[in-house]
């Protein structure tokens, strides 16, 4: 969840450090600091809240000051609230040791009590703490920060990517991985470290990864590697051709309205090279298509807005494959007795591919013997390593924390996944196969069509905006797409929103519905399930629920009995949450944009879950 920069060299590293950290602000704002290391001392500046606090707290002070290193961090609390104690860096007792932390130390208590008993005193209520002072009693008997980091790593449980420094080593960092994603940037006379690209975009070209149980010991000439035993790791930098425009608004009010505009060329480039060269079935390079045709069944893990992906493709790879597909949310598979062998086929899904809830459960399913395959937006991610297939989404960096471009890039592999899948098992005839590749190549130009209403949304917005609850009702396919609505509406705006089936609004949330509980409704006209949608719409209505519905251009039912209706080009049912989501996806944005809500950066959320 939190962010870490770390900088060695000769340039403005207060600058440097904050500027990274602002590139990084989307993985939390709870709190933000930087250390300085000044050449025989460590300056620490912190503030809780947003990043703007500790711009504020350190202008015209940090910047004076001669430093050669530092390291930053921007917080997502896990332990202890967001208070300017609780917030990174930690120092050690004798303020000579900095730290910045993300990840959860799961044995710090028995850390704590240890290190209190031996006379440590401590400032906050963070996990992180018990490392700053392990590291600093590993530093009294060894006097160097690298055998200190080393021997003290070798206490901790749990995930943690450290940045560490000291201030009888100025011109050295130490960086440590260990289930939580930490990279190094490389430069000349200077180097970096960061939890992700973004920190370091257009300050160097060649990075290196590292990888769990490595340690990195950073100066502004080199990057030494090694792992927990102190045994040096040789690793070549990868090259990286990141362009500082993608993490720009290009105009835009919100990074959100701007990566809802950017879905149809998404889905537009991912069949482009999927269909490459008048292709009948989709070219899926990184799957291994054979191995994950044999399974005798699905399981589709995943978390948050990814869940709901996941239950799209459930309802289409029955359909298609006439094979049993189970959808597990991440943070509950490790509990079920689940029936996964050797003859699974084990989806993980990650947008970030850092997801601690979903790489658990795709390492329980590896080790059960099923065959992973990963979507991500991130090949260089953890999720990664355990992958037997591998499908990229592709959508480039997405900055707003609510999930716009990468869901609808989601469904749009997975559903090229099960077409290839399809036609691999022959479970599809070709002439079917054909008419759904059809189908699927015009969706880009559909999504246009239906973003270019916008205007639409943007008045029913104006008309639900006072509602502080809502409900949510779909059938089928559509579910997904209902409960994906009211979660993006709940995130950004803070409206109590929830989304249900809607055969189950008779057995329970019907008693909410009035006047002031307004009703949205996700319909699919010529689908199996639309006429049983228009009865519960009825049901609603006869309750004096305010009701708007999501539709397909020329639902004249649905003109006459919704207060409000928004519409989208007509497809195939299958394929409709990829255009009926988009109505919804505005909805939510303008209704907080509407409320003076921090749209991109909503309270308590950050963009990468990497603890469980």
């Amino acid at each position: 969840m939190c962010g870490i920069v770390g900088y060695v060299g000769g340039g403005a590293v207060s600058e440097i450090l904050l500027a990274g950290l602002k590139n990084l602000e989307y993985r939390g704002y709870d709190s933000a600091g930087i250390a300085l290391n000044d050449n025989g001392r460590i300056d620490v500046f912190k503030a809780p809240g947003k990043l703007g606090n500790l711009c504020a707290a350190a202008a015209g002070k940090a910047d004076k000051l001669p430093a050669t290193g530092g390291i930053g961090h921007i917080r997502w609390a896990t332990h202890g609230k967001a208070t300017v104690e609780n917030a990174h860096p930690h120092l050690s007792n004798d303020g000579r040791l900095a730290l910045v932390h993300n990840g959860i130390i799961e044995n710090y208590k028995s850390l704590r009590e240890e290190l209190e008993q031996e006379g440590y005193v401590f400032s906050s209520e963070t996990d992180t703490e018990a490392a700053v002072h392990l590291f600093e009693r590993e530093y009294k008997k060894s006097g160097s920060l690298e055998a200190a980091v080393t021997a003290g790593v070798r206490r901790l449980k749990g995930a943690f990517a450290f940045c560490v420094m000291h201030q009888n080593e100025p011109d050295k960092i130490i960086a440590v991985r260990q289930n939580a994603p930490l990279i190094v940037g490389l430069g000349k006379d200077e180097n970096y470290v960061a939890s992700d690209i973004p920190a370091i975009v257009g300050k160097v070209r060649r990075i290196i990864y590292l990888n769990d149980g490595e340690i990195a010991v950073i100066t502004r000439n080199e990057a030494k590697i090694y792992d927990f035993d102190g045994c040096p790791i040789e690793r070549q930098p990868e090259y990286i051709g990141f362009n500082p425009e993608v993490i720009s608004k290009r105009g835009y009010p919100h990074f959100m309205l701007k990566e809802i505009n950017e879905q149809p060329d998404i889905v537009r480039h991912l069949l482009q090279d999927a269909y490459a060269g008048g292709r009948e079935t989709p070219l899926l390079p990184k799957v291994n298509i054979a191995a994950a045709a044999k399974a005798e069944r699905i399981e589709i893990i995943a978390c948050g807005t990814s869940l709901h992906a996941a239950a799209v493709a459930g309802f289409a790879f029955e359909e298609w494959l006439k094979i049993p597909v189970s959808v597990v949310a991440a943070s509950e598979y490790i509990y079920r007795s689940c029936l996964t062998d050797e003859k699974t086929l084990t989806i993980g899904i990650s947008q970030s591919g850092e997801t601690a809830d979903t790489i658990t459960a795709v390492k329980r399913a590896e080790e059960r013997g099923a065959h992973i395959l990963v979507l991500t937006n991130r090949e260089d991610s953890s999720i990664v390593r355990h992958a037997g297939s591998l499908l990229p989404l592709k959508a480039g960096i997405e900055v707003s924390v609510a999930a716009t471009k990468s869901y609808t890039a989601q469904l749009t592999c997975l559903y090229l996944l099960g077409l290839a899948l399809a036609s691999a098992r022959g479970s599809l005839p070709p002439a079917e196969l054909g008419k759904l590749r059809d189908e699927l190549r015009q969706l880009p130009a559909k999504m246009e069509k239906a973003l270019s209403e916008d205007g639409k949304v943007k008045a029913a917005a104006e008309r639900l905006k006072d509602y502080r609850q809502m409900i949510y009702i779909a059938r089928g396919v559509n579910l997904p797409t209902a409960q994906e609505g009211a979660l993006k509406l709940k995130e950004i705006s803070y409206v109590n929103a929830n989304g249900y089936p809607a055969g189950e609004l008779k057995h329970g949330p019907i008693a909410l519905l009035d006047e002031n509980m307004p009703v949205t409704a996700v319909l699919a006209p010529g689908g199996r399930v639309y006429d049983k949608m228009i009865s519960n719409c009825e049901e609603a209505r006869a309750r004096h629920a305010f009701l708007t519905g999501v539709s397909f251009d020329g639902d004249r039912r649905a003109e006459e009995l919704f207060d409000l209706l928004l519409t989208v080009p007509s497809t195939a049912e299958i394929f409709s949450p990829l255009l009926l989501n988009l109505p919804l996806q505005l909805l939510a944005y303008y209704i907080a944009d509407l409320l003076g809500r921090e749209v991109d950066q909503p309270r308590n959320l950050a963009k990468s879950v990497t603890v469980e």
